[in-house]
């Protein structure tokens, strides 16, 4: 059975935990679908993980309708969430909630996830009316990553977990459903956690949001050269993959692939018929 947003602020109210993985494909959506978890998102990381991007800057709000459209048709129970790209919300009022409304048209999502700062407060306060829900990301925001000065933490001071948490006020009261607090001290986590009614989520935030979230690559353990702090790696499929490739290699090289299993064999009197056609030919 779907599940739906308004799930996750009772999932809270219980103390129960609200569990998200992003997924840039149908298969890899079907199977995060089937262990039931509460959320998928399409997350524009996707630049980064599946295209190689050094940021997530260059991802174009095409290329988030294409992989969340594939990703929408994997999905039979999860929350859809697809990521606003860069940009994409930066115009007018109007430009912006078109946006956000082709995503919800287009690939089924129950909301879209907007990176926030008090200059895009009124805008998302719009998108919201416009019958839109939001979900808000604050603390270490990729798409602002030159104006921070890279992926480091925030919150490690007073003054700045108090601007966090009247950032996360202030989504509150623009009517976001949940809010992504990433890359921020645990105790300021902790703080805004209590002190919002709607669900947090997070990414490098410690234990205390009422959900978590990770890129599914990194907890697979795709990438062998770089596994994030707040990752924890629960497979090897680097190292299986590579094993398959590298077998499926050798095969192939000593005729061991394909078998006969592997082919489809013509009726033998259609194979001399095929032979003398190909004979008679070759003669003219």
């Amino acid at each position: 059975m779907r599940k739906y947003i308004n799930i996750l602020k009772e999932k809270k109210f219980k103390k129960e935990k609200i569990t998200m993985l992003t997924a840039y494909d149908y298969i890899t959506a079907k199977i995060i679908d089937e262990s039931s978890i509460d959320i998928i998102l399409v997350g524009d990381s996707y630049g980064m993980v599946k295209l190689g991007y050094e940021t997530t800057l260059p991802v174009t709000l095409e290329e988030m309708l294409v992989v969340s459209k594939a990703v929408s048709r994997g999905i039979e129970n999860s929350i859809l969430v697809v990521d606003m790209p860069f940009l994409s919300c930066n115009g007018t009022v109007s430009e912006s909630i078109h946006n956000c409304g082709r995503v919800l048209k287009e690939t089924k999502a129950q909301g879209v996830k907007i990176e926030s700062s008090f200059n895009n407060i009124e805008l998302i306060k719009k998108i919201v009316e416009a019958d839109i829900p939001v979900m808000g990301h604050i603390g270490l925001t990729p798409q602002s990553i030159y104006k921070l000065g890279g992926y480091k933490i925030q919150g490690k001071t007073a003054e700045d977990a108090r601007k966090i948490l009247d950032l996360a006020y202030a989504l509150e009261a623009a009517g976001v459903f949940a809010v992504v607090l990433e890359g921020i001290t645990e105790e300021t986590a902790k703080v805004i956690t209590e002190k919002l009614s709607i669900p947090t989520i997070g990414i490098g935030a410690g234990k205390y949001c009422d959900g978590q979230v990770l890129v599914i690559d990194d907890i697979l353990g795709m990438n062998k050269d770089f596994v994030p702090k707040h990752t924890k790696v629960y497979a090897n499929l680097y190292g299986i993959i590579k094993k398959a490739v590298d077998s499926y290699k050798k095969d192939v090289e000593q005729n061991k692939f394909p078998k006969n299993i592997n082919s489809t064999k013509m009726d033998e009197n259609e194979f001399k018929k095929f032979l003398i056609d190909v004979e008679l030919g070759d003669e003219k």
